[in-house]
């Protein structure tokens, strides 16, 4: 497994099957989000998404009682006004540098996953989290408002009114109810959600690179449009895939009973 470091917290790390595993791991604050830690994790998503060997990213974390704690409150703490200007572009970069990733993700989810650090996980296709998460967007009891793209991405997945009803009362949310909630997509037992999430990665990287990208791009860029206009985004992905050489290569493999060898273009 070959690792490539983004300064001090942030890793990427590149396993078989072409998945890439992009890992927090700033232990000490619990991988909470300083001005840092954004540019390196933006830093890392542009290399990810200039990468065509990479199928699918998994948005993993190394400490063992969060995921992320969201913002670094003592480093905003001594901020002045000014400050927190010219800190937002590079936590916006961070959120949208995961959100815009051309490829399937996943995060694996254990422990703590509050205000942006669920963010990051909202970010993601799909979230895979164990029996120890907790999750939700607090930011209000704080006096802020989600500002890594929760008050969007919540709403997609769970509906308006829950969403208000989360981030309105600002509370956290075990495991259980985050799944029934639709706030996270598969619960696995205590330690294995960057297993899981690895595994999927996988059986989703073993299909075609040009139709994973078009699929995802169909998904995103139709997602809350009328059906007609959604409908002509998808036409528009479908166009981009039906003359690749992965359409040729899978059909053909089809036919033959093997098993498709994915030019990737």
């Amino acid at each position: 497994m070959e690792e490539q470091r983004f300064g001090e917290w942030i890793a990427v790390r590149r396993h078989d099957h072409h998945v890439a595993e992009l890992v927090l791991d700033r232990p000490k604050a619990m991988n909470a989000v300083s001005q840092e830690m954004a540019t390196r994790v933006a830093e890392a998503t542009a290399a990810l998404a200039a990468d065509r060997s990479v199928r699918a990213v998994v948005l993993t974390s190394t400490h063992e009682r969060a995921f992320c704690v969201g913002a670094d409150l003592k480093e905003r703490n001594s901020l002045s006004d000014a400050e927190m200007v010219r800190q937002r572009p590079y936590a916006r970069a961070c959120y949208t540098g995961v959100l815009e990733l051309p490829v399937p993700t996943i995060a694996a989810v254990h422990g703590f996953a509050l205000g942006g650090g669920f963010e990051l996980a909202l970010s993601c296709d799909v979230i895979v989290a164990d029996s120890t998460a907790v999750v939700g967007l607090p930011e209000v009891s704080v006096g802020v408002i989600p500002g890594g793209g929760g008050t969007q991405l919540l709403p997609r997945r769970v509906g308006a009114a829950r969403a208000a009803e989360l981030i309105f009362t600002a509370r956290r949310v075990p495991a259980a109810e985050a799944l029934a909630l639709g706030l996270v997509d598969e619960l696995v037992d205590e330690g294995q959600d960057r297993t899981e999430a690895l595994a999927l990665a996988a059986r989703m990287a073993a299909n075609s690179p040009v139709g994973l990208r078009a699929a995802k791009r169909a998904l995103r860029l139709g997602h809350g449009l009328d059906l007609r206009t959604g409908l002509e985004v998808e036409d528009a992905a479908w166009r981009a895939v039906a003359f690749s050489a992965d359409r040729a290569e899978g059909v053909a493999a089809f036919n033959e009973k093997r098993t498709p060898d994915w030019p990737g273009e």
